[in-house]
């Protein structure tokens, strides 16, 4: 009985052997670097704007009050701002910053900022801001100010 038994195990040998290869190799390629851990740094964003005066005049200077709400939290994001204006002259700074050179691009250094606009002219002013992150997203904001002169 015990030679049947013997003459048994060893004929299962190279199934053994197969299970154990097989198994092995399941393991090696469940295990690629090919299936790296993802890591999201590119949020999006939204820019919420208190609301500002619809009039201005020669001289007068507006505060901008802006929030940079993220979607997502990645410290390492940077946001920039620049601006153009198209119609009347004034100047845009930040705090007691010297004023921002229309298309120049600024670093923000918190996501909660004042910007002044003061009025050099007497007729209506536009001019838009745009706000983007390291990663390319961007956001547009348009004021306009009627002339009160």
């Amino acid at each position: 009985m015990i030679a049947i038994f013997n003459k048994f195990r060893t004929g299962l040998l190279p199934i053994y052997v197969m299970l154990a290869i097989l198994s092995g190799s399941i393991s090696l390629v469940s295990c690629s670097k090919d299936d790296e851990l993802e890591i999201q740094n590119d949020f999006p964003f939204e820019v919420n704007v208190m609301p500002v005066p619809k009039e201005v005049a020669d001289g007068q200077t507006v505060e901008i009050r802006i929030t940079i709400q993220r979607t997502g939290n990645y410290t390492n994001t940077q946001y920039f701002l620049r601006y153009f204006q198209f119609d009347g002259t004034g100047t845009l700074r930040y705090y007691d910053e010297p004023p921002y050179l229309p298309n120049d691009l600024y670093p923000l250094p918190t996501e909660q900022f004042r910007l002044y606009y003061t009025s050099t002219s007497a007729v209506s002013q536009a001019f838009e801001i745009w706000i983007s992150d390291s990663f390319g997203n961007e956001k547009q904001i348009s004021f306009q100010f009627n002339s009160t002169d």
